[in-house]
């Protein structure tokens, strides 16, 4: 009987996660490899002769050096934490302000309210650009880092508010009351009380947030024009496509190191991420 529970387990459950391990992860070490991989082994046709196409016997950091030294990566990266790290700020001061009094407070069509907020995450951001895009040339804030940091919150802060509304939810009511029969204000309550129960559901949005921030395309390619403003995804994919030309080991550099970022902050994270989407609440 053991055996062949063990065989089901194998069948049925580890093969298959391995498989989709595979397949999940093959484009991050396909990118790892095409990184430290060098131009002689990089254009070599799959034919030909002891040509390994999955692995390097001769890695290089030549790619890297490109990165850094022609062009202005190093200036991409700044860029796109600065404007990731002010959007994510803004949108959850707003975000999670704007989620309590919908779910706490009782007022005249809180609850379509609420849906208002999330129809609006749902618009495509190729709709939203162009009238933001005549915004921002009446304000003169184009091609500066204010562009973006106005722009995304559009998109960042409803989606911030729905999760935030449904943690807030989740959190029992009767803590805020009993702090509220203290004497304590309803914004004493939130501060000191909700709020730190919510820190699961808060490092959640604020991940989302910082990730939609950091991989944003369109807005960027719109309203950055000049390469000392550029961020990441429009930096890479501007300066390393060249006509008809790939820099595939630029770009597979560009992609791997502006991924690291991200990378960390899931990994730091990760125990409050979960908590957060699945909307528990520790004691």
């Amino acid at each position: 009987m053991i055996e062949g529970e063990a065989w089901r387990r194998w069948v049925y459950f580890r093969i298959p996660l391995a498989l989709f391990l595979i397949f999940l992860l093959f484009p991050f070490y396909w990118m790892v490899i095409t990184t430290f991989r060098p131009d002689g082994e990089l254009y070599r046709p799959w034919r030909a002769v002891n040509y390994t196409p999955f692995w390097t016997w001769n890695p290089t950091l030549d790619h890297i050096k490109y990165l850094f030294s022609e062009t202005m990566f190093a200036t991409w990266m700044w860029n796109t934490m600065f404007i990731a790290l002010a959007s994510t700020v803004i949108s959850l001061f707003c975000g999670v302000l704007a989620g309590y009094a919908l779910s706490r407070l009782n007022f005249p069509f809180a609850g379509s309210l609420g849906t208002g907020i999330f129809i609006t995450y749902l618009v495509p951001q190729t709709l939203l650009f162009i009238p933001l895009s005549e915004i921002i040339r009446n304000y003169k804030l184009g091609d500066t880092p204010w562009s973006l940091i106005l722009t995304y919150p559009t998109f960042l802060i409803p989606f911030c508010t729905w999760l935030m509304m449904g943690y807030f939810k989740a959190v029992p009511k009767e803590l805020e009351e009993c702090a509220r029969i203290d004497g304590a204000s309803r914004w004493q309550a939130m501060l000191y009380i909700i709020i730190p129960v919510a820190v699961p559901g808060i490092l959640s949005a604020g991940i989302f947030a910082f990730t939609l921030s950091w991989n944003e395309f369109i807005y960027a390619l719109v309203f950055l024009s000049s390469p000392e403003q550029k961020t990441v995804p429009v930096g890479v994919v501007s300066e390393l496509i060249r006509g008809d030309v790939f820099f595939w080991g630029p770009l597979m550099a560009g992609a791997l190191l502006g991924s690291i970022p991200v990378a960390i902050a899931y990994s730091f994270f990760v125990e409050h991420y979960v908590s957060g989407l699945t909307g528990s609440v520790k004691g």
